[in-house]
């Protein structure tokens, strides 16, 4: 009896412990994220100069600023931006400078473009395109000259290497322009924004793939770009060239072939390498836009197809994979350029840091099994 008794009491002491505890995490509810009243109290300033620190406003004195930040680390403040510049009614201005040129590839990343708008609207960002000439430096220069802060909040840079060029996005930095280089690169400095894939390393990539292709044959290969000015290109060469010389003697690489986008001159080049190197085994295009070199080459080499390999998943290239003209492509997705390079004008806009691995392209290698 006395041990029944004690068991039960046990029991309603334990029944009563638990019910308490959960009672107890009932009432206090969800932990509340800090918010901009708490920051004030923990600094001991007013609304509105955490408001200011906030934004990045002038009139409050450093050693203030200073109490903000430490509040903001001490209660793990974020700040929702989104939220915050719906209230203001603060929009995003981005503008996308892309060439004249490039077909496929560059009715892609517009169709991109204008998906992203779709996507980004409910945070009030637009993104428009401007074309340029990308053979001339002079041209771009000016067009990123005429650009002012009234117009455009940032602007993502698709345009060679040149000297015109680096001085005039410089230029716009000073104007408190935020620029990003886009696919072909344009480096300013060390802590330049670029939204593209590595391309030292797919060109070493290409230069394994085309390797192991002609494993058993030796030969030349042909190179063909728009331009070797374009960054891109001209590290896609580079890893190229190391994996062949060092791991492929048998094969020689020859000088590169540059179209610059000119569909006669691209024809007349090709052509006049297939007359006088007659033991062309392999192909490897470069550019992004790889349609016309493509054409002119499965005319030329229509009994005695070399070994291709090319840059983009284009539908022109996606149907070269699939009948065998192509034998790899070396691909980025658009789309997730495209995104990549609003969020981080959106995230510098902001004075935020960016998540580099969110923003990181991946290289896909594409054959004809895995389309």
């Amino acid at each position: 009896m006395a041990s029944s008794f004690l068991g039960t009491c046990l029991k309603s002491v334990a029944f009563d412990r638990n019910f308490n505890e959960k009672k107890q995490m009932n009432t206090a509810g969800p932990q509340m994220r800090p918010t901009t009243k708490d920051l004030a109290i923990e600094a001991g300033v007013s609304l509105a100069t955490v408001d200011r620190v906030l934004n990045d406003r002038p009139g409050v004195r450093q050693d203030t600023i200073a109490k903000v930040n430490q509040a903001i680390q001490k209660l793990g403040f974020i700040r929702n931006v989104v939220a915050a510049n719906l209230a203001r009614g603060k929009s995003y201005r981005f503008l996308f400078l892309l060439p004249r040129t490039g077909d496929a590839f560059l009715a892609g990343l517009i169709a991109r473009i204008d998906e992203a708008n779709q996507i980004f609207a409910a945070e009030m960002v637009h993104a428009d395109v401007m074309h340029i000439h990308e053979s001339d430096p002079h041209q771009i220069a000016h067009a990123l000259g005429s650009l002012d802060l009234d117009q455009v909040d940032g602007v993502a840079i698709m345009a060679p290497e040149s000297p015109q060029v680096r001085d005039a996005k410089a230029r716009l930095i000073e104007k408190g322009i935020d620029t990003v280089s886009f696919i072909a690169g344009q480096i300013t400095s060390g802590h330049d924004d670029f939204v593209g894939i590595d391309n030292h390393a797919a060109g070493a990539t290409a230069g394994r793939l085309m390797g192991r292709f002609l494993e058993r044959s030796a030969g030349t290969i042909l190179i063909i770009a728009e331009t070797m000015l374009a960054r891109d290109s001209l590290e896609r060469r580079l890893g190229f060239d190391e994996i062949i010389n060092i791991d492929y003697p048998h094969l020689t690489v020859l000088p590169s072939l540059e179209t610059y986008g000119d569909a006669e001159r691209t024809a007349r080049i090709i052509r006049n390498s297939f007359s006088s190197q007659h033991s062309i085994a392999g192909v490897y295009i470069v550019s992004s836009e790889a349609r016309v070199p493509l054409e002119v080459v499965t005319e030329v080499f229509a009994k005695d197809k070399p070994v291709i390999i090319a840059h983009e998943r284009t539908p022109f290239t996606e149907a070269a994979l699939r009948s065998h003209q192509v034998d790899a492509l070396i691909t980025q997705d658009p789309g997730h350029l495209v995104r990549s390079a609003i969020r981080i004008l959106r995230a510098r806009r902001d004075r935020r840091e960016i998540l580099a691995s969110q923003e990181k392209i991946r290289i896909e290698v594409l054959i004809t099994e895995n389309l």
